[in-house]
């Protein structure tokens, strides 16, 4: 029952949302889209979470928009990402994309859904094409073993003249996001990275002004800003109950982007802590 509340409250609400598609449309210029994100650590011991992204509107209440769960039986981290929290198969239709890592929980990659096309006639058979890229982190190793604040870095594929949101799709293992990004081919790219938090003596620990919307310190916690405008927060996330977190963004980030880097962020990071 409580799936389905949210699932109707999210039909009923949707309309309020200037965009077409609130998941995947980038948010509107000039808003601040505040959100919200529990996790739920039941089952398994807690080893496969699944997190509830909300939108809290105006008027205090919350619109569901996306659940993401950890998958089993995977080599790597790897989240699905679905309209439907009672359905987060990546056959089924309310399936958005995916959140993947590299083994060492460094590199991430946000991918869609995919474009569904039939076969050949006598065939009659769907065929899944090559899904392409929304978005990808990078978080830097911490090869001194320091603790201290995360460096990571967004990339993103810039907007199309029409101010939609647009995948890459890699014509090869090479041809990514980070692959890209990482042999200086920055043409249609958008390279965003996490403000740099301040050491405060008062507290002996780093800081972040979150204008309240994070109250508890925590190492996932981070600001997105773009290095021409530092003081300009496109995104930001953080702790503020024990599975309790914030998340707002702005344009040009959609809920999808947003909320796979917010997931990026919960991931447990081997070569960075």
């Amino acid at each position: 029952h409580f799936y389905k509340r949210m699932l109707s409250s999210l039909a009923m609400d949707c309309i309020d949302w200037p965009a077409e598609d609130p998941v995947l449309d980038p948010a509107p210029q000039g808003r601040l889209v505040k959100c919200r994100i529990t996790r739920n650590r039941k089952g398994v011991r807690g080893v496969f979470p699944t997190y509830f992204l909300h939108m809290e509107r105006e008027d205090g209440r919350k619109v569901f928009l996306l659940a993401g769960r950890k998958r089993k039986k995977t080599t790597t981290c790897s989240y699905i990402m679905s309209k439907d929290p009672t359905n987060m198969s990546r056959s089924g239709a309310a399936f958005q994309g995916l959140l993947r890592s590299n083994m060492l929980g460094t590199h991430f990659k946000i991918v869609g859904r995919g474009e569904t096309r039939l076969g050949r006639k006598l065939v009659k058979k769907k065929i899944r094409t090559r899904k392409g890229e929304v978005a990808a982190i990078i978080y830097n190793k911490n090869v001194l073993g320091f603790n201290g604040p995360r460096y990571m870095t967004v990339i993103l594929p810039q907007l199309g003249e029409d101010g939609k949101r647009t995948e890459l799709h890699p014509v090869g293992e090479d041809d990514g996001l980070i692959e890209r990004f990482s042999s200086d081919n920055l043409a249609g790219l958008l390279e965003l990275r996490n403000k740099q938090p301040v050491w405060s003596n008062e507290t002996e620990s780093y800081v972040l002004n979150f204008h309240g919307r994070v109250t508890r310190a925590s190492v996932k916690n981070f600001q997105i800003v773009h290095s021409s405008n530092p003081d300009y927060i496109i995104m930001q996330f953080g702790r503020v109950g024990a599975d309790i977190f914030t998340m707002d963004f702005r344009y040009p980030l959609c809920a999808i982007q947003a909320f796979g880097i917010a997931l990026s962020s919960c991931v447990a990071k081997l070569a960075c802590e």
